[in-house]
């Protein structure tokens, strides 16, 4: 059987008005198995460029980061289109990092959006197709850099309590939702 991991950070940007620009609130919920430990959290700029950056200094700065084991992303962009660099994340933190979504996604008005609309988005269509395909996984679809197929079954078969979402990025989006609205509503 695979090794799944126990020690995970999930992260969800908390929602926003269609209208908002500059800062948005990302949190992330830190797990050992099925216990919250702790909660990060940053903003990063609506359809900006530092979502990575941003990340990856949440957690390095954060006292988490010696006893994490895995990076969870609820999807590959916060903010807008602010795209994650998933394989430079998996670098900056020497940590397997994965992308979960609840359904696949549809590239083709995704580029379409990017390419026609969006500053920049030539380089951000660029760092979702680095990030390596969308592959079917338990309940969910991921993208995952430093993990195999199998792991990430595994740990979404341990960390998927009440949900087909990994209670990490459950919680995360929760918190963000409460933050942001005053309460929290809809599934994660």
């Amino acid at each position: 059987m695979a090794r799944h991991y126990t020690h995970i950070i999930g992260f969800d940007d908390a929602p926003f008005d269609r209208a908002h620009r500059g800062g948005v609130l990302v949190v992330g919920a830190v797990y050992a198995g099925a216990r919250l430990e702790g909660v990060v959290s940053a903003k990063v700029r609506r359809d900006g460029a530092d979502a990575t950056r941003v990340l990856a200094r949440c957690v390095r700065e954060s006292r988490f980061y010696p006893h994490l084991q895995l990076v969870l992303l609820q999807g590959i962009a916060f903010a807008g289109f602010n795209v994650v660099d998933l394989r430079e994340l998996h670098c900056a933190l020497d940590l397997p990092v994965m992308v979960v979504m609840r359904r696949k996604p549809d590239f083709d008005a995704i580029r379409r959006a990017l390419l026609e609309h969006v500053v920049g988005g030539a380089r951000k269509w660029t760092l979702i197709e680095k990030a390596g395909p969308v592959e079917r996984a338990a309940r969910v679809y991921v993208q995952r850099a430093g993990l195999s197929l199998a792991q990430a079954e595994a740990t979404l078969e341990h960390s998927c309590l009440a949900a087909a979402i990994p209670e990490p990025l459950r919680t995360a989006h929760l918190i963000g939702g409460g933050i942001a609205r005053g309460e929290s509503r809809h599934r994660a």
